[in-house]
């Protein structure tokens, strides 16, 4: 089984960022099998400011594959479902 680390970093509760979050989550769940999970961690960087410098995080929301490599990045709501796919290395054909 595989795990892909996924981290969303918003800027506090914003439509953009609930957007994300829910658009995120049911892509977990679509892509989902025996063989593959998606762990989504929520990183708020008002609170956690560090974080985001680490990382440098320019715009939000954001969410950055971890693990497995290679790291990758996405900007936006997430909403266009295929470019998500392609941009996390999530596209199996």
């Amino acid at each position: 089984m595989t795990t892909h680390h996924l981290r969303l970093y918003i800027a506090g509760r914003t439509p953009a960022a609930d957007r994300a979050l829910h658009n995120l989550k049911q892509l977990a769940v679509e892509v989902a099998t025996a063989d593959l999970v998606l762990q989504i961690e929520v990183i708020d960087i008002l609170e956690r400011p560090q974080l985001a410098e680490d990382e440098r995080i320019l715009a939000t929301p954001v969410v950055i594959k971890k693990l497995p490599p290679p790291m990758r990045r996405v900007v936006g709501d997430l909403s266009e479902r295929e470019k998500v796919l392609i941009g996390l290395d999530l596209k199996v054909d």
